[in-house]
């Protein structure tokens, strides 16, 4: 996985983010309503390219560092993104996020579906985890539909900058993943 990733599903095209996507990916990251449950919500244009300046020189296979990738439509528009973070050997953490626009779709489903298959089946990921706010009803079922299961509930764990609040633990392990091809 040294190489940049670039993944076709029926409906969207993953690939790296670049300083190019920095205005359509601050047009949806910089909304209060994604940003309720983000670790990170940027407040200037500034910040956006400093982190896609940072995110375009990244491995996806860097130990302990985040791989970002664009969620994009056929047509090239930006409608997302998903973070790959290499915990360690053979282990990842996804997050992702999509526009409101967009969402209620499928497209996060797809996304996410596409890189969990790529995870397990050409990268020979042994673990994929995901962190969740409880209150994220709809990132939490998708992840319940891709087969993922929960394996913790931490009470007032992470610092959102203006209050701790709960985090869930969701994973799946290579021999339970199935192939979700419908």
């Amino acid at each position: 996985m040294d190489q940049p990733i670039s993944i076709e599903t029926r409906r969207l095209l993953l690939r790296p983010l670049f300083l190019a996507d920095a205005e359509e990916f601050f047009a949806y990251r910089s909304l209060p309503e994604v940003g309720l449950f983000q670790s990170w919500q940027p407040e200037t244009i500034e910040e956006v390219q400093a982190f896609l300046t940072k995110s375009e020189s990244a491995a996806p296979d860097t130990p302990d560092s985040w791989y970002q990738l664009a969620i994009c439509l056929p047509d090239g528009r930006l409608i997302g993104d998903i973070g790959i973070h290499t915990l360690d050997h053979d282990q990842l953490e996804l997050g992702y996020t999509l526009s409101p626009s967009f969402q209620g779709m499928g497209y996060a489903t797809e996304a996410v579906h596409a890189i969990i298959r790529e995870a397990f089946t050409v990268w020979n990921t042994h673990r994929i985890a995901a962190s969740v706010d409880p209150d994220n009803r709809a990132s939490i079922r998708l992840l319940e539909r891709l087969g993922f299961r929960r394996e913790a509930h931490l009470i007032k764990s992470y610092w959102t900058g203006d209050r701790w609040a709960d985090d869930c633990i969701y994973a799946m392990l290579r021999e339970e993943y199935r192939n979700l091809d419908r």
